[in-house]
């Protein structure tokens, strides 16, 4: 796919994407969805790359749905049927992973490397819920994060619901639900809604210092698993958590890097991580 509203680039076994209308904060638009989605497969599929940066071109992170739009919308009317940024296609079902992380904005989860949003300003209504499916957020000193919904007469969309409270707690949840207030980097790292802040001046680099780390010490085999195994468990028992990695430590034990990840401690040199 040609890309006009994102940047796509792999470097240190790192793929970066870049949301990129900072005209318009990165305001999201069905071509962006369909962009982005189409770089997440690229990026799952490219056997040199072992993590993945989200993040936005200048000052702006995603400042939610285009408001070009909802202004129309609002103005005209919807016609029967779901909302323009719901007709977007669902990505192919993947076969084992549950359906609740495979939806149009709730697929992240089924990325089997990590996804890192680097949120270096403003992220809002959609562009929180972008946010929020990351694995991982790191924030700069500049960003800010609001929901909006409620300030637009609309409702927490895209299992917002269902996802933040287990970010944040239900207390957090409904206060960035209900008043839909703007938050700072520090608030949302008080909350857990943020792994760190970063200052602005340095915090791509912080995070790509971080992305690579995960790339080059992390086994990309045992990354994917404890992925799955956490987004899993949201949905499991203990009984049922347990049982699972029992069967996954078995196998963990036959694999390259396993033997690996014994011989280069030992050995005390870099690893060399297969995958395998």
């Amino acid at each position: 796919m040609e890309y006009h509203e994102i940047l796509y680039d792999v470097a240190d076994r790192v793929a970066t994407i870049t949301l990129n209308r900072p005209d318009k904060l990165n305001a999201w638009t069905a071509r962006m969805y369909e962009e982005v989605n189409d770089a997440m497969s690229s990026a799952e599929a490219d056997d040199t790359v072992r993590a993945v940066i989200l993040t936005g071109a200048g000052r702006g992170f995603c400042a939610g749905a285009d408001m070009s739009l909802l202004s129309s919308i609002a103005e005209g009317g919807l016609a029967d049927g779901p909302p323009p940024l719901s007709q977007a296609p669902e990505r192919p079902v993947k076969p084992g992973i549950p359906v609740d992380f495979q939806r149009k904005y709730s697929y992240f989860p089924s990325i089997r490397k990590p996804v890192i949003a680097a949120v270096n300003g403003p992220a809002v209504g959609l562009g929180f819920i972008i946010a929020l499916y990351c694995d991982l957020r790191f924030a700069s000193t500049e960003a800010r994060f609001g929901t909006a919904f409620a300030r637009r007469g609309l409702i927490a969309e895209y299992g917002l619901a269902w996802m933040l409270p287990r970010l944040i707690g239900t207390a957090n949840a409904l206060d960035l639900l209900l008043s839909a207030r703007m938050i700072g980097a520090a608030d949302a790292q008080r909350m857990g809604l943020v792994n760190g802040v970063f200052a602005a001046g340095e915090f791509m680099e912080r995070v790509r210092e971080y992305a690579k780390e995960l790339a080059t010490m992390s086994s990309p085999r045992s990354m994917a698993i404890i992925k799955a195994q956490v987004y899993n468990g949201l949905l499991q028992t203990l009984d049922e958590a347990i049982e699972a990695a029992e069967r996954e430590m078995a196998e963990s034990l036959k694999c390259d890097d396993f033997k690996e990840g014994v011989a280069h401690f030992l050995e005390k040199r870099m690893p060399a991580f297969t995958g395998r």
